[in-house]
C-alpha cells in the first residue's frame, strides 16, 4: 500500500483552477521533487496534503487514512506525522533553538500542556540529539534571530524531525538560500531518507537539483501533473512541456 496516495486532487480559487485531476502515489523512502514554474500547483499540493489548505475535490489517503475525512483532535493526530519545512522558515525568531524544534512537539500535546509548553525529558533528550546530528549542537540556546539562512533551515528540519514523523513535505526550502548552504540541507534531506526511512516530498525550482537529489519528479503546469517518472527520464522535450518559455533558460543553465 502506498504511504501517500492522492486522487484526483482539485482545488479552485473562484473561477483560478490550482490543481486539476491530479493523481498520484508516493511509496515509502522515496524521495520525490515536484518542479514547475510559479503558480504551477506545487505549494497548494503540499498544503493540501497536510490539510494546510482545503482540497476543492478529490482524496488524499495518507497511511490509509482519508485526511479530507478528518477534523478536530483525530487530523491533529494524524498531521503530526507529517512534518513540514517552510520556505521562510517559519520560525518564531525571539525563541531560541531548542524551543523551536520542541514546538514541533507541540501536535501531541493536550491544551494546556500545549500553552504552557510542558515538554518531558524524554522530549528534550531526543530534540538536542537531533539538533547534533543536522551539525546545530552549540546553537541550542540561540535567540533564531541570530542565525544565518542555513542555520535557520536546520533549525525547520530539526523541528520536523522531533515529530517522528513518516513523511516530510518541503515547500521551497532552498530557494532563499545561497548555492552552499543550499547544498548541505539537500544533502541533509538525503541522509534523512537514507539513514531514517522517512519520505521526502519537496518542492523546488532547480532542475540540476531535482534530478541529483530525487529519484522521481513530478512535473506541473498550470495545476495538471505532466510529468511523473524517474529523475533519469526527465527529457528536455518534458522541460518544455513543463515550464514553457522558462524552459530554455533553465536547460542552458
Amino acid at each position: 500500500m502506498a504511504l501517500l496516495d492522492v486522487r484526483k486532487l482539485t482545488k479552485s480559487y473562484g473561477e483560478t483552477q490550482a490543481l486539476s485531476d491530479v493523481s498520484f502515489q508516493i511509496s515509502k523512502g522515496e524521495f520525490v521533487s515536484v518542479i514547475g514554474p510559479s503558480g504551477s500547483g506545487k505549494t497548494t499540493l503540499i498544503r493540501c496534503v497536510n490539510r494546510l489548505i482545503e482540497p476543492s475535490a478529490g482524496e488524499i489517503v495518507f497511511d490509509g487514512k482519508e485526511m479530507t475525512a478528518l477534523r478536530g483532535p483525530e487530523l491533529r493526530r494524524e498531521r503530526a506525522r507529517i512534518g513540514m519545512i517552510f520556505q521562510h522558515y517559519n520560525l518564531v525568531y525571539r525563541l531560541t533553538v531548542i524551543e523551536n524544534v520542541l514546538h514541533g512537539r507541540l501536535g501531541y500535546k493536550g491544551a494546556i500542556k500545549g500553552v504552557f509548553s510542558m515538554y518531558d525529558e524524554q522530549e528534550k533528550r531526543h530534540a538536542l540529539e537531533i539538533l547534533e546530528l543536522l551539525g546545530l549542537g552549540e546553537l541550542v540556546y540561540r535567540r533564531c534571530d541570530m542565525l544565518s539562512g542555513g542555520q535557520k533551515q536546520r533549525v525547520g528540519i530539526a523541528r520536523a524531525l522531533v515529530q517522528n514523523p513518516r513523511i516530510i513535505l518541503c515547500d521551497e526550502p532552498i530557494s532563499s538560500l545561497d548555492p552552499s548552504s543550499a547544498r548541505i540541507i539537500m544533502d541533509y534531506l538525503l541522509k534523512i531518507r537514507t539513514e531514517m526511512g522517512i519520505t521526502m516530498v519537496v518542492n523546488l525550482h532547480q532542475i540540476d537539483v531535482a534530478r541529483k537529489y530525487s529519484s522521481r519528479i513530478l512535473g506541473f503546469n498550470k495545476g495538471t501533473l505532466v510529468f511523473d517518472g524517474p529523475s533519469d527520464q526527465l527529457s528536455q522535450q518534458k522541460i518544455y512541456e513543463i515550464y514553457g518559455a522558462e524552459a530554455g533558460e533553465l536547460i542552458n543553465d
